[in-house]
C-alpha cells in the first residue's frame, strides 16, 4: 500500500514502525471483508475488480459460516435453532406479536373509523417512543413498549359494550392505545438490533460489517410471521367455534370467541417479552450510552437533532418520503384481493376465502422477507439498489392492470391478475417494505437514531393513513390509476436523497458524526464520505471531497493512540484504587495488542499534547 510505503515519513512520531506493527494496524484498520490486498477500499475499485473481490469473500463468508453451523449441528443438533431464534427471532418479537388484523364487523364508517385510529396510534407511538428510546436509553424504551402492547391486549380482549356501537368505541379506543405499542416497536427493534450487531470495542467487529442488514431485517420478518401465525389462528379459532365450518351465517358466540382468544394468545407471549426485555437485555442501550458520553450529553440530545436536519435534512427525504410511497402500496395491495375474489367467487360473502388467499400472500411476502435478509449486505446489490428494484416492480405491477383493468378482472385472465398480486407482495418485501425498516435507523447517527428512525416510520404511516382515507372516496378502477405513480416518486427519491450503506462500517459513520458535531466537519476523512455511500444529492453538494484514505488512515492511528492513553490512565487509576474501576464500565481494555501497545510505548514521549477538542474519537 502506497501510505504504507510512505507512513514511515509521514508519522510525525519518531521512531518507524516495524513489519509487524505495520502489519497489525494494517489489519485493524484496514480489514480484508473491505480492502484488498493492495489496501485498496472495495468503493475504489473498478466494477470487475469489485466482482471479483466480492464474489470471492462472499464465498469465503458463506463456507465460514456453513461450517459453523455443521459444527454447531454436530455437538447439538438443535443449537443452530437456537441461535436462530436467540439472534433473530427474540429482537424481532414485539413486530412478530403485532401482526394482527383488524375486525370488519360493522358497517363502513365505523370499519373507516377503526383502521383510522389504529394508524394514529401506531404513528404517535413511533414519534413518541422513538424520541423516549434516545431520551431514557434502548432498553427502557423496549420495556415501557411491551408494557404498552400488554395492556393494549388486554384492553382489547376485555372490551366490551352494552350495544355494537358501544363495543365499537370501547374496542377502538384499546385499538388506540395498542397502536401506540406497536407503532413504537419500529424505532426501539431497528436501533436495539442495529446497535446490538455492533460491536462495543474499539475495532467493529467483521459480522457487523458483513451481517448488519441481515439482523435487522431478520428481526424485522418476524412482523411476516406473525401475519402468518395470525391468520392461522383466526382460520382454526372460526372452525372450532363455529361447529367446523367458515361460512355464514357468523353466530354471536362463535365471533366473540374467535376474536378474544385470537388477542389473548399474543398477550400470553407479549407479557413473557416484558419479562425478557426487563432482565435479559440490560445492556441494549450500551452504543447510546456511549455515543453521549463521547459528545458529553445526558438526557435527550437536543443538538444532534438540530444538526441532523441541518446535515441529513435529505436523508429525511429519502428515508420518510421512500416510507410513504412504500406504505401506499402496501395498502393498495389490497386491491387486487377483493377483485380476483369477485370474480372467482362471485356473490361470496365468506371471509374463508379472503382469509385463505391472504395466508397464501403472507406466504409469499415471507419469501421476499428472506431473500431481502440475505441480499440486503450483498456489496454488488444492497439497500439502495434493491429499494430502487422494489419499487419499480411494484410500479409495473400495478400499472399494467390499471390500464387494462377489464382485461384481467375477466374470468379468462383473472389468474394473471391474481399472479400480478403475489408478485406485487414478494417486490414488496425483497425491496421498500425491509429496506426503509433498515436505513430509517442506519443512515443517522446514534444519539438521534431512534427519533429519526420513528418521524421516517409515522410519515410512512401517514401514507397508509393516505391510502385509507382516499379509497374511500374513489372506485376501484381509479385507485390503480393513482397508486402506480408512488411506486415511480419512490424510486426517483431513493435515487437522489438515499445514501447507500451497504459495507459501509457503522463505526465510521459514528466518527464522522463527531466531527460535525464539534464543528470539525472537514476533519473527516473516512469512508462514510467516499462517494461509494453518499447520495447523488450529497455528491453533488460535494461531501465526497473530504475523503482522503492515506489521510484518515494517519487520523486512526492518532485516535487509537488517544485511546490506549486513556486505558492506561484507567488502568494507573484502578491499580490505585485496588484493582475496580471507578466508574464501573467496561472499556475493552485487553483489545490493545503487545506490538500495538509497545509501538504507542515507544512514540509516547515524542507524540504532541493532545488538545481538549481533539478528543472527541470513537472507539
Amino acid at each position: 500500500m502506497a501510505e504504507l510505503r510512505d507512513y514511515d515519513r509521514a508519522t510525525p512520531h519518531g521512531p518507524a514502525m516495524t513489519q509487524n506493527e505495520r502489519q497489525i494496524f494494517d489489519f485493524l484498520i484496514k480489514p480484508d471483508d473491505s480492502y484488498d490486498s493492495a489496501g485498496v477500499y472495495w468503493g475504489d475499485m473498478s466494477l470487475a475488480q469489485q466482482i471479483r473481490f466480492v464474489t470471492k469473500g462472499d464465498a469465503v463468508e458463506s463456507r465460514r459460516e456453513l461450517s459453523n453451523v455443521w459444527a454447531m449441528f454436530k455437538e447439538d443438533p438443535l443449537s443452530p435453532f437456537s441461535y436462530y431464534f436467540k439472534n433473530m427471532v427474540l429482537p424481532g418479537a414485539g413486530l412478530g406479536l403485532e401482526g394482527h388484523s383488524p375486525y370488519k364487523l360493522c358497517n363502513a364508517t365505523w370499519i373507516a373509523a377503526v383502521d383510522y385510529m389504529e394508524i394514529s396510534g401506531i404513528i404517535v407511538g413511533q414519534v413518541l417512543v422513538g424520541i423516549l428510546g434516545d431520551w431514557l436509553g434502548r432498553r427502557w424504551g423496549l420495556i415501557q413498549d411491551a408494557i404498552i402492547m400488554l395492556l393494549g391486549l388486554i384492553m382489547l380482549t376485555a372490551a366490551w359494550g352494552v350495544t355494537q356501537n358501544g363495543w365499537v368505541v370501547c374496542y377502538v379506543w384499546a385499538l388506540f392505545f395498542y397502536g401506540i405499542g406497536v407503532g413504537g416497536e419500529y424505532p426501539m427493534t431497528a436501533t436495539s438490533g442495529m446497535e446490538n450487531a455492533v460491536g462495543s470495542g474499539k475495532v467493529s467487529t467483521k459480522d457487523d460489517r458483513l451481517h448488519r442488514g441481515r439482523k435487522v431485517t431478520s428481526a424485522f420478518l418476524m412482523q411476516g410471521w406473525g401475519q402468518f401465525f395470525n391468520q392461522v389462528i383466526l382460520i382454526l379459532l372460526l372452525l372450532i367455534f363455529h361447529h367446523g365450518s367458515g361460512n355464514p351465517p357468523y353466530s354471536q358466540t362463535a365471533v366473540q370467541w374467535t376474536y378474544r382468544v385470537s388477542f389473548a394468545i399474543p398477550a400470553v407471549g407479549t407479557l413473557w417479552l416484558v419479562y425478557y426485555r426487563a432482565y435479559k437485555m440490560k445492556s441494549a442501550s450500551r452504543q447510546l450510552a456511549a455515543a453521549k458520553m463521547k459528545s458529553k450529553v445526558t438526557g435527550y440530545d437536543t443538538e444532534s437533532l438540530k444538526l441532523t436536519f441541518t446535515y441529513f435534512g435529505p436523508r429525511i427525504i429519502a428515508t420518510a418520503g421512500a416510507w410513504f410511497a412504500n406504505d401506499i402500496f402496501f395498502y393498495g395491495n389490497k386491491l387486487f384481493q377483493s377483485e380476483f375474489i369477485s370474480v372467482i367467487l362471485p356473490g361470496n360473502t365468506s371471509v374463508m376465502p379472503g382469509w385463505l388467499y391472504n395466508l397464501i400472500n403472507v406466504g409469499v411476502s415471507l419469501v421476499g422477507y428472506y431473500l431481502a435478509s440475505f441480499l440486503i449486505d450483498n456489496k454488488l446489490y444492497g439497500r439502495k439498489r434493491m429499494q430502487m428494484i422494489g419499487f419499480l416492480m411494484d410500479f409495473l405491477l400495478f400499472v399494467v392492470p390499471a390500464f387494462h383493468f377489464e382485461y384481467y378482472r375477466s374470468p379468462a385472465h383473472v389468474r394473471e391478475f391474481q399472479t400480478m398480486y403475489f408478485l406485487s407482495s414478494f417486490f414488496n418485501q425483497f425491496g421498500p417494505n425491509a429496506v426503509t425498516f433498515l436505513v430509517a435507523a442506519e443512515v443517522y447517527p446514534a444519539p438521534i437514531r431512534a427519533t429519526a428512525h420513528g418521524v421516517s416510520a409515522a410519515v410512512g404511516k401517514l401514507g397508509a393513513l393516505t391510502a385509507s382515507v382516499l379509497y374511500n372516496y374513489i372506485d376501484t378502477q381509479t385507485k390503480f390509476y393513482v397508486v402506480p405513480w408512488f411506486g415511480l416518486m419512490g424510486m426517483l427519491i431513493t435515487l437522489l436523497f438515499l445514501p447507500d450503506t451497504t459495507g459501509l462500517d457503522l463505526k465510521e459513520q459514528e466518527r464522522r458524526w463527531l466531527c460535525i458535531r464539534a464543528g470539525r466537519e472537514s476533519d473527516y476523512h473516512g469512508v462514510a464520505v467516499h462517494p461509494k455511500h453518499l447520495s447523488w444529492w450529497e455528491r453533488w453538494r460535494g461531501v465526497g471531497r473530504y475523503y482522503d484514505a492515506d489521510a484518515d488512515y494517519r487520523q486512526k492511528i492518532e485516535e487509537m493512540r488517544t485511546d490506549w492513553e486513556a486505558s492506561q490512565s484507567r488502568k494507573a487509576a484502578e491499580k490505585e484504587e485496588g484493582g475496580h474501576s471507578a466508574d464501573g464500565d467496561d472499556h475493552d481494555d485487553a483489545s490493545w495488542s503487545s506490538d500495538v501497545s509497545t509501538y504507542f510505548e515507544k512514540t509516547q514521549r515524542l507524540s504532541p499534547t493532545i488538545r481538549p477538542e481533539n478528543k472527541e474519537y470513537v472507539d
